[in-house]
């Protein structure tokens, strides 16, 4: 093989108990938990915002806006669920450039995953303790996700992993709700399908274990637009997008029939500004049609503490190294302007 073995990683239970959580963050879990579920089972009328940095970077800047999303989550929890980004692992269309916390736990230094484990377990951990808030994370590598599966609130698998095998086998066997986003291609079959495939039990090759998952009916769609052959971007979250998507997954027979709208990406062909818009027409669109309303459970947003991006070299603290967010002032309003058309 033309591959250097550098060493031996911990195994996931071995960096548990190295860091392990407290009875009262085990016991905050669980209920914050219980919440976010009955919003997917249609127990709860919640509205929930996945929302915050495109990927985290740095320990303190990213405390310091979920401490910030903690304040105004408590001014608006009759309405909103808030679940707090910290995306430790990026995926890259290339391969090249800043892959998450995983990689590089300072992304101003060389890769080094070990110290990129410790870094996102510490870093998940402390954002619950320091703000009762579970966070989402995005399961880039589903080997990996077992480092963190006892703090999490919610997962996501990307547009370029929702359609390989392990990612969509891995999910079913999941205890948290896990959004399935639609492929770069747009095709909504194949999003069903992984809900499906999500939503079933498996056996299944898993860290060198055969396993057997019980299926998560809490697997569901995330649309995040498309981009077509000539590298365009086509949105997916109008009107008209969400009345196929519910006519095609009510049909399906999935259980807990729902979507998040990813307001970034491909719908606002990454022009952050564009999200607070497309807040706005969606709930429109909510608002207008009632089984649109009750599909659609809530936003993922792109949001960090200063506006736009930045290269890594530039410093900016708070300020996005990837795609570029929607800063703090704006993002607060957006918030409070989403709970304002909450009924």
């Amino acid at each position: 093989m033309n591959m250097d073995f550098i060493r031996k990683l911990p195994v996931p239970r071995d960096v548990k108990l190295q860091f392990p959580l407290s009875s009262a963050v085990i016991e905050l879990r669980q209920k914050r938990l219980e919440e976010i579920k009955k919003v997917f089972s249609g127990e709860s009328n919640k509205f929930l915002l996945i929302i915050g940095p495109c990927s985290a970077d740095r320990e303190d800047a990213v405390m310091d806006y979920i401490c910030r999303l903690a304040k105004v989550s408590e001014k608006v929890k009759d309405k909103i669920l808030i679940i707090p980004r910290i995306y430790t692992n990026k995926p890259r269309t290339t391969g090249l450039g800043y892959k998450g916390m995983v990689h590089q736990p300072d992304p101003t230094k060389a890769e080094d995953m070990l110290e990129g484990i410790i870094a996102i377990r510490k870093l998940h951990t402390r954002a619950v303790e320091e703000t009762g808030l579970l966070c989402a994370d995005e399961m880039l590598y589903p080997e990996n996700h077992r480092y963190l599966s006892d703090i999490l609130g919610y997962v996501a698998v990307g547009a370029r992993s929702v359609e390989d095998q392990q990612h969509r086998i891995v999910a079913s066997g999941l205890d948290i709700p896990c959004g399935m986003k639609n492929p770069t291609s747009g095709d909504i079959s194949i999003m069903i399908n992984s809900i499906k495939a999500a939503q079933s039990c498996h056996t299944f090759l898993y860290r060198g274990w055969e396993v057997h998952s019980q299926s998560n009916p809490y697997a569901h769609a995330i649309l995040r637009g498309s981009t077509n052959s000539h590298g365009q971007n086509i949105p997916n979250y109008h009107y008209e997008d969400l009345a196929a998507l519910y006519e095609q997954y009510s049909a399906s027979g999935l259980k807990n029939v729902a979507t998040i709208v990813d307001v970034n990406h491909a719908n606002s062909g990454k022009k952050y500004l564009e999200q607070i818009r497309i807040c706005h027409e969606v709930l429109h669109s909510c608002r207008h049609n009632t089984d649109i309303g009750k599909m659609v459970k809530g936003f993922m947003i792109e949001s960090y503490i200063e506006d736009g991006s930045q290269k890594v070299e530039e410093g900016v603290y708070g300020k996005s190294i990837t795609d570029p967010c929607l800063g703090w002032e704006k993002s607060e309003k957006l918030i409070y302007d989403i709970a304002d058309q909450i009924v």
